[in-house]
């Protein structure tokens, strides 16, 4: 039989002890309420609240929940705010997003995570809050276009052209970017038709895959500010 484990608990201490410069009250609160342990894999729901990313299968991670709060900060996110995701995961950021009262629209490539995030979403009884589309996350999702935020979760080289151009006026998007291992988280504001990036921290995120990528994939999370994972 499973140990009992005390997830509101578990839950509460994880935003009382990780989150560091994250003050946004409703983040916090976001953080509080969405239930982590149901978007990782059955046998690491008992890590699911440490500090740290963990993997969720198909070369991919779930990143540690101090990266989720602090990019989701600074894209300075409101009620009714009309959010894209790139890259689904497990489904967690889009849980969050959807608690914050966004309007949240998430791009997926890898079929059996877009499902599996799927089922998560519906357990965690935000599925109806979320539209999810599976394909190439770097073409954004035009249809649905402008967005007054949008959140990479992987890292391109560069950021895609076609994500600064689905951005509203005054739009945000928050983006890790760079090759290799390591890269540096960009805020990229609109604004008068112009572009302004802001580079918020060093991080280390999977590469952003694409319908032609065949990159190994790296951890997610932050960098430590010697360049080490945390």
């Amino acid at each position: 039989m499973e140990p009992y484990r005390d997830y509101d608990r578990l839950r509460a201490m994880m935003v009382r002890d990780q989150m560091r410069d994250v003050t946004d009250p409703a983040v916090l609160a976001a953080m509080a309420r969405v239930p982590r342990h149901l978007f990782v894999p059955p046998h690491l729901e008992a890590r699911a609240y440490e500090d740290r990313p963990l993997e969720i299968g198909w070369g991919q991670t779930i990143s540690q929940p101090y990266i989720v709060a602090y990019m989701i900060q600074a894209a300075r996110l409101r009620p009714g705010d009309k959010v894209l995701e790139v890259g689904t995961g497990s489904g967690y950021q889009a849980a969050v997003l959807a608690e914050m009262g966004c309007r949240v629209f998430t791009v997926e490539i890898i079929p059996e995570l877009f499902e599996t995030a799927a089922r998560n979403l519906e357990r965690a009884g935000c599925l109806d809050r979320v539209r999810m589309k599976l394909g190439d996350g770097r073409k954004g999702w035009p249809e649905e276009a402008p967005f007054d935020a949008i959140l990479v979760a992987a890292a391109p080289e560069e950021v895609p052209p076609a994500l600064e151009g689905q951005l509203a006026p005054g739009g945000r998007l928050v983006v890790p970017v760079g090759g290799g291992p390591s890269q540096v988280l960009l805020l990229v504001e609109r604004e008068d038709g112009e572009f302004r990036r802001t580079r918020l921290l060093p991080v280390r995120f999977v590469p952003l895959l694409g319908e032609d990528s065949s990159s190994p994939p790296f951890r997610s999370g932050p960098l430590s500010p010697s360049g080490g994972s945390p």
